[in-house]
């Protein structure tokens, strides 16, 4: 059973960065379409970024385009999501996926239901 980690989250001030981290035990996310989710107070989770199995395509839901990215650490078998330029409305519980062995065609990306394995979310609060 694949297990995904997430690590990095926390209290950082508007204006700052951060990087997240999402870690799989049992399994790998070489080789997989990986994405960021994520879920802001009274609302539904959202897509904000994903990642290809193969050739690094990428894609960045609108609100996430100029400030996060998205990639892999092959050596630390790590996927992260860089954020940029903190605003207080980033704040939200991050959430990595991981499709597993199935691949998700481009246009199906930004579904949370095309996902197999979910870790269990880290908080991000920005303050303001």
């Amino acid at each position: 059973q694949v297990q995904l980690v997430e690590s990095g989250g926390g209290l950082v001030q508007a204006g700052g960065s951060l990087r997240l981290s999402c870690a799989a035990s049992g399994g790998s996310l070489s080789g997989y379409d990986v994405a960021w989710f994520r879920q802001a107070p009274g609302k539904e989770r959202e897509f904000v970024a994903a990642l290809r199995r193969s050739g690094g395509t990428t894609v960045y839901a609108d609100s996430a385009k100029s400030r996060f990215t998205i990639s892999r650490d092959t050596a630390k078998k790590t996927m992260n999501l860089q954020i940029n330029s903190l605003k207080s409305e980033d704040t939200a519980i991050y959430y990595c996926a991981s499709s597993g062995n199935s691949r998700i065609i481009l246009s199906a990306l930004r579904e949370a239901r095309m996902y197999l394995y979910w870790g269990q979310g880290i908080q991000v609060t920005v303050s303001s």
